[in-house]
């Protein structure tokens, strides 16, 4: 078997009881027979047409040759670097997919204006982008279609021999493509854009960028027939009881990496477990652990890890075990992708909740288009300390006038039960050490804490926030870029768009009581004064 999870304490004992119901059930069978009562009668019309990916492997392989047949043309035209502009999904499986085969794709997922230009200032030349929307009108993705068809007419390329667009057939996207000359990739609109790492989606900036996908194909093949059995040694019926059975139900989820050869794998999980089960006050909430903090994860009640390795299966013969408690999960990359979809399902039946909707994603959208629209002026800070400006919940800024008594009374407000969710709306290349105020945190809430990429997280684990169990505080970091972008034809900048996210989301986040506390660098430099007061 290709895919192999061993478990332990409490996931064992989530196992050994549910798994045998799970077989009775006839779960296993019914998820890849595309039967959508699963999930109950409110989730029946949603589950009715999002079970596709159960057969991506099959749909998919003719798509295999066509993308090297137009990956051969490109590289004949000396066109060798790929471009992707994508949200959630459409960006996170082929990022995984790429780096684990080592090869380069320049992943485009925010609205950061000085990203945004460092991509286009890279070989645009010798650039293709490949933009890849579901729906076909994802604000990101659409700004970065019109920047990118702009710089290429002012370069003197032809938008239409270096635009590939991934969509759903039917889209606004489909027809104005169809319309402009571009070539064209149309999903399977069966399959939610989550669970479409072997579509399309996953397959086509993947493929143009060099990677292997009759390998990636052939492994999710390998355990095709393992999860489709009502049998105990399912390994999506055991990951998905052991994720979701647990007695109290140990609603975290700390993803950790160690030693297996898939790189970045966490990340991509975390939006197809955050978004799947984050609603109606329930769900998973995923924390990326680096291999070098898993210590985090120790003396919380709540928290399950589950540790990628390289053999899941060899670890409970060592004669000290070191992961008492854990769940271990190894295996390829293809089979990986599959089972963690087939466990997310089986996670929401046994959370009674519908994994294939996202109903809280649109309320942070709403509220962005109605910022871009009226335009305000933006809110006054409440106090400013050095150069960071600070706003927020009037319970985190009450009585309060630094950015370290700030920071301890949004901590303070953090539940026994609860998180904290860092989320930056940043250019993460000029500001990537913003991450490690993951572990600062941490260590002063002594509670789980999440760290996003702004607007990208919107798309995976913003539906948590909102829809799941509400024990989240927020800090929320966003900054004045020091150059802008505007976006052809339409009203707003860049700059504009990625502010408006951040205060959308936050108003969004502040309706549903959640505490809420924001912090806008005005200058880059400031980025030192805020490690200061945290740490």
């Amino acid at each position: 078997m290709s895919v192999r999870v061993h478990v332990s304490g409490a996931a064992a004992v989530a196992v050994d009881t549910h798994v045998p119901q799970l077989v009775d059930d006839l779960v296993a069978s019914s998820i890849t027979g595309l039967d959508p009562v699963l999930w109950g009668a409110e989730a029946e019309a949603e589950a009715s047409k999002r079970l596709g990916w159960t057969e991506a492997v099959s749909v998919s392989r003719p798509l295999v040759a066509e993308i090297a047949a137009l990956r051969d043309d490109l590289v004949a035209k000396g066109v060798n670097h790929v471009v992707l502009a994508g949200m959630g999904g459409s960006s996170l499986a082929p990022e995984v997919i790429t780096r684990t085969a080592g090869v380069e794709l320049t992943v485009l997922d925010s609205t950061a204006p000085t990203q945004v230009e460092a991509a286009l200032n890279d070989r645009l030349a010798t650039s293709v982008l490949v933009v890849s929307s579901k729906s076909g009108s994802t604000v990101e993705t659409d700004s970065q279609l019109r920047i990118y068809e702009q710089a290429f007419r002012d370069s003197g390329i032809d938008p239409a021999e270096r635009i590939v667009v991934v969509t759903d057939p039917g889209s606004p996207l489909e027809a104005s493509a169809r319309e402009a000359g571009y070539r064209v990739f149309l999903a399977d609109p069966n399959v939610g854009g989550r669970y479409s790492a072997l579509t399309a989606f996953g397959l086509v900036p993947s493929g143009l960028a060099g990677a292997d996908l009759g390998e990636l194909l052939d492994e999710a093949e390998a355990i095709e027939l393992y999860l489709a059995t009502d049998d105990a040694d399912n390994p999506g019926l055991i990951l998905g009881a052991a994720i979701a059975g647990t007695t109290p139900l140990k609603n975290k989820l700390g993803i950790v990496s160690d030693g297996t050869h898939i790189v970045g794998f966490a990340d991509w999980a975390e939006q197809l477990i955050a978004e799947s089960t984050g609603k109606i006050g329930r769900g998973l909430l995923p924390v990326v652990l680096d291999t070098a903090s898993p210590e985090l994860a120790e003396g919380l009640d709540d928290l399950q890890v589950v540790r990628l390795v390289k053999e899941a299966d060899q670890f409970h013969l060592l004669p000290a075990h070191r992961h008492e408690g854990e769940i271990l999960v190894s295996g390829s990359l293809g089979g990986l992708l599959l089972t963690w979809e087939y466990a997310v399902a089986v996670a929401g039946h046994l959370l009674g909740i519908n994994p294939f909707d996202q109903p809280d994603v649109e309320s942070a959208k709403v509220a962005t288009r109605g910022l871009l629209d009226a335009r305000p002026e933006p809110e006054a800070p409440v106090f400013t300390d050095g150069g960071i400006e600070v706003r927020g919940t009037a319970s985190v800024l009450a009585g309060v006038d630094t950015i370290a008594s700030a920071v301890a009374a949004l901590v303070a407000e953090t539940p026994g039960d609860g998180y904290v969710s860092i989320q930056a709306y940043v250019d993460r290349l000029a500001l990537p050490q913003l991450a490690e105020l993951r572990d600062a945190v941490a260590a002063k809430v002594d509670r789980p804490v999440t760290f996003g990429w702004g607007p990208r997280f919107l798309h995976s684990t913003g539906q948590f926030h909102k829809g799941g169990p509400a024990v989240g505080t927020f800090l929320q970091i966003t900054e004045n870029a020091p150059s802008d972008l505007a976006v052809p034809g339409r009203p707003f900048t860049l700059g504009q768009l990625i502010q408006a996210q951040a205060a959308g989301d936050a108003s969004v986040l502040e309706q549903h009581g959640r505490p809420v506390l924001r912090l806008n660098l005005t200058d880059r430099a400031e980025v030192s004064r805020l490690f200061d007061a945290i740490t």
